[in-house]
């Protein structure tokens, strides 16, 4: 926001200089980004009165001007076509500067010579994007006589401070002049001056020109207006053009320039239409039909649905409620009579409307941030009295004011004790008081707590410690001492989900695994690229209302498509080998649509391409699973799930219940993701392991007896699995089991096709005595047995 300090200072006449000023408001809150003013190093440009001008006799677009710079005359040869005899104008005399270091020299043109220049606004170093059209056309005509040979940065005040701030979004009330001079007010314990408000000529009545507001919408709030006849449209006098481009609006016409000043005085967001171009003498505010169009002002047809809120003639849309008017009720030269508006409109549709059509303005950058409703009345009364004291037109008397639910004001209780406690300085009730008076949170002290009304305008004031973040701003959060920390201790402990999820982490990380943090969000086409089919439960995922972009645009069910993006992003950067896992969240909606918070699933995924495979997967499941302290794990094959190989996939059964499933991803899907070789993943559920896991671990003392150990290996067919035989072996060697590895799994010369050699160590012992060969043996010899009968196995010789 550019706050120009001329104009604060009419509501809030301090005497500290703009240093002094910028610094205060900044501790109280208001923070101050740069101080700037609109002279870019004018020096010597005068005021000058132009005597006579005639036509250059060697050029038809010049002409010769005879002007009065109070200390002389001098002649000024001119290309600009909207100079008259006895305007008063800004005249760079040789010598003088200009912005860009542009020094003024004596100049022969066609044979006469010009002693100067006639400037415009954009040579004075007016920004460009805030010159009327007008303005841009010609040189600047001053509007009233002037001492001649005055300094032309006095006369236009181009050295005047404009301060520009960052307004936080809880305070729209400081998105006006006269917001920010209550909080100078405060500041400097000064008086408020708000303009008093007084028309003194109303003629006829409202209701000759506008039978009636009808609003329809419980978006619109309030609805105020007034009307203004036989309307004069012109320039603005100039004192009023200089303040709307000190603050950075570009000059239209006086009615148009008035509105916005007073939005720029008060906040308030206000309208102009022309009553004659409407359809019928009533308007309508409503949400706007499917596919209805109006033209805005920026001449660009804007198609609408029922979000939008607008307002409407008797058939037409005129204007999009709190963002931009409609180009066919503008005001024009032509016009003759002004509906103003004054209205309230719920913050969250004009913000919902502004974003979807792509359209900010000045009005919805305030309405979205939530305006008092009682500043409808007040402002339009406010034009009207502008608009009377420049002659601008006539008042008609009386006005339609639809209010439907009245904001009042309303009274916080404020301990003193807790604001001393909670800022930790020590404040007599008084010096509080003072503090919220200033203000204006009238105050007073019932013997026990401090009762203060708070105005209509203070939108972000609800509860005690708002106003105790008043008092401690103004008393300035810099003067508070800082103090050690008063509490008893007490020692932080992690949650026992917590420590699992640590001790999970380091267990990945020592088997080689680099943890990963992946978005939440995915893109639906991630479920096609992993061939998901179309009825699966994965596929009942949450679509975001505002995503950041379509590969954003829902939560995920499964960290699987984060997991392989990770992956082939690797692969095809040239990265070798990648061993990642992530510890993140799915979400699983309890219903859709959505009526209540999604279920959020912890899960341990974990995938890797390289030199290993899946047993080196699956060891490192078992390993994470026996550092946990959960046994017994049943590895499962698992042949109807698309996203995994369906030879090289099993599903992890913990107590009869599915843990996860790990596998080789489907080539084909490999292939979607642009990977060229073998991956290997793993999703496991994470709230599952938590519950499983057991940390009472019982200690054996050192075996006494020595191991015997027997090595076997068995031809079977590919299908089947290690488990399979695992099964068999812990079947037969039950307690004298101490240790099952498999050492080699082989298949080519001399194993037939379609066939396996998967090669054990198998290691017994006994805590209670020295094993005997003859029982090893019985052993072993029912383990070959139950392979051949079982599982059609061979013993490889």
């Amino acid at each position: 926001m550019l706050l120009p300090v001329e104009w604060l200072k009419e509501y809030a006449d301090f005497k500290e200089d703009i240093k002094e000023l910028s610094d205060r408001l900044t501790s109280s809150g208001s923070h101050v980004e740069s101080i700037n003013k609109i002279n870019k190093d004018v020096k010597g440009v005068v005021v000058g009165k132009i005597l006579k001008i005639e036509k250059h006799s060697n050029a038809d677009k010049l002409v010769i001007c005879k002007v009065d710079i109070g200390r002389e005359e001098v002649q000024i040869v001119t290309g600009a076509s909207n100079v008259n005899e006895g305007d008063y104008v800004p005249v760079a005399v040789v010598g003088s500067t200009l912005p860009g270091d542009i020094v003024i020299e004596k100049t022969d043109f066609r044979g006469e010579e010009s002693y100067g220049m006639l400037c415009s606004l954009e040579e004075l170093g007016y920004p460009d994007n805030v010159i009327s059209k007008e303005m841009k056309e010609g040189i600047l005509i001053l509007d009233e006589a002037h001492k001649l040979g005055s300094d032309i940065v006095d006369v236009l005040g181009l050295d005047n401070n404009i301060l520009e701030l960052e307004i936080t979004p809880n305070r729209p009330d400081c998105l006006s002049i006269i917001g920010m001079a209550r909080e100078a007010v405060a500041t400097f314990n000064i008086d408020l001056k708000e303009p008093n408000i007084k028309i003194e000529n109303e003629v006829e009545d409202i209701s000759e020109y506008l039978d009636d507001i009808e609003v329809l919408s419980d978006n619109c709030n309030r609805y105020y207006t007034r009307v203004v006849k036989d309307v004069k449209i012109k320039e603005s006098p100039l004192w009023l053009q200089l303040r709307l481009m000190e603050a950075g609006i570009r000059p239209t016409n006086n009615i148009v320039d008035i509105t916005n000043y007073v939005m720029l005085e008060y906040g308030e967001p206000l309208h102009a239409f022309d009553l004659e171009k409407l359809d019928g003498k009533k308007i309508v505010v409503r949400q706007a039909n499917e596919g209805e169009v109006v033209k805005t002002l920026d001449n660009v047809d804007r198609k609408l649905d029922p979000e939008d809120l607008i307002i409407a003639d008797e058939n037409n849309p005129i204007a999009i409620a709190g963002v931009m008017g409609g180009l066919d009720s503008e005001i024009t030269e032509d016009t003759k009579t002004v509906l103003l508006e004054g209205a309230n409109f719920n913050k969250k549709s004009v913000r919902l409307t502004s974003k979807k059509l792509n359209l900010r303005s000045e009005a919805s950058n305030r309405f979205e941030k939530g305006i008092d409703p009682n500043l409808c009345d007040k402002t339009v009364e406010r034009v009207c009295q502008l608009i009377e004291e420049i002659d601008a037109g006539t008042i008609v008397k009386s006005s339609i004011d639809v209010y439907k639910d009245k904001k009042e004001e309303k009274t916080i209780n404020l301990r003193p004790e807790r604001v001393n406690m909670l800022l930790g300085i020590d404040l007599s009730v008084e010096e509080m008081i003072k503090y919220l008076n200033s203000l204006d949170l009238k105050s007073e002290f019932d013997g026990e707590v401090i009762i203060t009304t708070i105005p209509t305008y203070r939108l972000d004031l609800d509860i005690e410690a708002d106003l105790i973040e008043e008092i401690g701003r103004l008393y300035g959060f810099h003067n508070i001492e800082s103090k050690p920390l008063v509490g008893k201790l007490s020692q932080a402990k992690k949650p026992y989900s917590m420590i699992i999820e640590d001790k999970a982490k380091f267990v990945m990380q020592g088997l080689g695994f680099n943890e990963v943090m992946t978005y939440s969000f995915i893109s639906p086409k991630a479920y096609d690229k992993m061939n998901v089919e179309e009825d699966s439960e994965l596929r009942n995922y949450i679509q975001l209302i505002n995503p950041l972009g379509e590969d954003y645009s829902i939560m995920r069910t499964t960290l699987m498509p984060t997991m392989l993006e990770l992956l082939s992003r690797n692969y095809n950067r040239n990265v070798k080998s990648t061993f990642t896992f992530e510890i993140g969240n799915s979400f699983i909606p309890k219903e859709l649509p959505v009526r209540e918070l999604p279920m959020e699933k912890k899960v341990l995924s974990l995938g890797f391409y390289g030199d290993e495979d899946f047993y080196y997967l699956k060891e490192s499941v078992d390993k994470l699973l026996n550092r946990l302290g959960i046994e017994d794990v049943e590895y499962i094959r698992e042949e109807n799930n698309p996203i995994y190989h369906p030879g090289r996939t099993a599903k992890l059964i913990v107590e009869g219940e599915v843990l996860g499933i790990i596998g080789e991803v489907h080539p084909d899907v490999c292939e979607n993701y642009d990977i060229n070789t073998r991956v290997y993943t793993g999703q496991i559920d994470f709230d599952k392991i938590i519950n499983l896991a057991n940390f009472n671990n019982q200690y054996k003392e050192l075996p006494k007896y020595p191991s015997m150990s027997r090595d076997i290996a068995i031809i079977v067919d590919e299908d089947i699995l290690y488990g399979d035989i695992e099964k068999v072996i812990k079947k037969h060697a039950r307690d004298l089991l101490e240790e099952i590895k498999l050492f080699d799994i082989y298949k080519g010369d001399q194993i037939p096709e379609g066939k396996k050699s998967l090669a054990f160590s198998i290691k017994y012992r006994s805590y209670e005595r020295t094993l005997k060969e003859k029982e090893i043996n019985k052993i072993q010899d029912l383990i070959i047995s139950d392979l051949k009968t079982d599982l059609d196995g061979e013993l490889r010789s």
